[in-house]
């Protein structure tokens, strides 16, 4: 009898394990890391962590190539297969969500208290993404130049006035001792124009869209604050102030064009600051944008996670999102990356950003300047316009005509779209 009974007890036991491991929730998440040095073994360790942290849930990772990734995720959204959790581009977010791709997060505003702006992707008054870290852009270049042609060290507090860079960017010019004074990195002809160059069309008091109502592009794609900024822009080209549209990509890549002495100047960013910083230490500077009139401007918004409309276990997703959240993750992201964390309390741990470190200074941008680009599932349109806009002028196009026709485009893809639900 009682063989009989450790022979019931032992099944029991079997079955309720067996029924435990069947009531696992799977989760599926996807991530644009693939080839990446350091993204898929951050993600990686996340995810391990996570699925070892409860008997619940567990996470299985699929990383795709970058330059794949969006219309992966597009057509799976068709198909009805997304996966549970999504690695969404900060500006791409709002027009996911708009059609129907993503679920707002059940993550509240206490919870993302302290993190940067940009790392916090809403649409339509909810929280949709976060991110760990941020991406920030600054004037790179070196004490000992602006020393040597009287240029001031300008600060957050004082940045350059429109005028002093300009005048800067003459004298070094002058000096006939680099190739440009300024390389803004012509070169990288995706994403990179709106991020790095509408900056400078809102420091003019311009902008892509009319942020008031996201319903046309009149007036702050076209007005007087955008043709400024377009002469002051076609001028840079004209005046041989920066390569052009044709720049070889060998030069700017992990700005090695500024590191080999070619330009003066390099507006870049905090992942490239490392290899900045291991070429000319404390000669190394990472300056401010300019102000051109309406404040110093520089992008903000990167890759975020999300949860898809589609997922049957919205619950555990966010969960998930939450986990990835921590302190320790952000600051092993920016460990491994050069990019800003998203929170303080993560830049304190880290060795690039904590108080005194040479980045910090990318974390002080970002709280200061950051300015996200256009919130509107129109902006998937809007950035492909600009870009082709910029590029028109750079090239000796007439400034009123390009921007106007910019303006027209918008505006028609905006009506088309009945207004893309503002």
């Amino acid at each position: 009898m009682t063989t009989l009974m450790r022979g019931s007890a032992a099944l029991l036991i079997t079955t309720c394990l067996a029924g435990a491991a069947a009531a696992q929730s799977e989760l599926t998440f996807w991530q644009h890391g693939a080839g990446n040095p350091w993204e898929p073994r951050i993600f990686g360790q996340i995810v391990d962590d996570f699925n070892a942290s409860q008997s619940d849930w567990k996470v299985t990772l699929q990383q795709f190539p970058q330059a794949a990734y969006n219309d992966s995720v597009t057509a799976a959204a068709l198909s009805g297969e997304l996966p549970d959790i999504i690695d969404v581009d900060g500006p791409i977010m709002p027009n996911w969500a708009w059609a129907g791709y993503l679920a707002p997060l059940e993550i509240t505003d206490e919870e993302v208290k302290g993190f940067l702006p940009g790392a916090i992707g809403r649409w339509d008054g909810q929280i949709y993404s976060v991110g760990l870290w941020d991406a920030a852009v600054a004037m790179i270049t070196r004490k000992s130049t602006l020393e040597k042609y009287g240029i001031r060290i300008p600060t957050i507090e004082e940045p350059w006035t429109g005028e002093e860079f300009n005048a800067a960017l003459e004298a070094i010019k002058a000096s006939g001792d680099f190739e440009y004074p300024l390389d803004i990195g012509m070169w990288d002809k995706v994403e990179w124009y709106p991020y790095a160059f509408s900056p400078f069309l809102q420091s003019f008091g311009g902008d892509i869209v009319d942020r008031s109502t996201y319903q046309t592009a009149e007036g702050v794609l076209n007005g007087d604050a955008a043709i400024a900024f377009g002469e002051w822009w076609q001028g840079l080209f004209a005046g041989k102030l920066v390569p052009g549209t044709s720049q070889d990509p060998a030069d700017g890549v992990q700005a090695f064009g500024f590191r080999e002495g070619k330009y003066a100047i390099t507006w870049s960013g905090n992942w490239n600051a490392a290899a900045v910083l291991e070429a000319f230490g404390d000669d190394a500077l990472f300056l401010p944008a300019p102000d051109f009139g309406s404040g110093p401007k520089i992008g903000a918004g990167s890759w975020q996670l999300a949860v898809s409309a589609g997922s049957e276990n919205k619950e555990a997703a966010n969960a998930f999102i939450r986990f990835a959240m921590q302190d320790k993750y952000q600051a092993l992201f920016s460990d491994a990356s050069g990019l800003a964390p998203a929170t303080a309390t993560a830049a304190a741990m880290t060795e690039n950003y904590k108080q005194g470190a040479p980045m910090a200074v990318f974390y002080d941008l970002s709280k200061a300047q950051a300015l996200v680009r256009p919130v509107t599932p129109g902006y998937v349109v809007q950035s492909t316009v600009f870009r082709k806009a910029v590029s028109d002028i750079a090239d000796g196009a007439d400034v009123a005509t390009v921007l106007d026709s910019a303006v027209d485009e918008i505006d028609a893809d905006i009506e088309n779209n009945q207004g893309y639900g503002h």
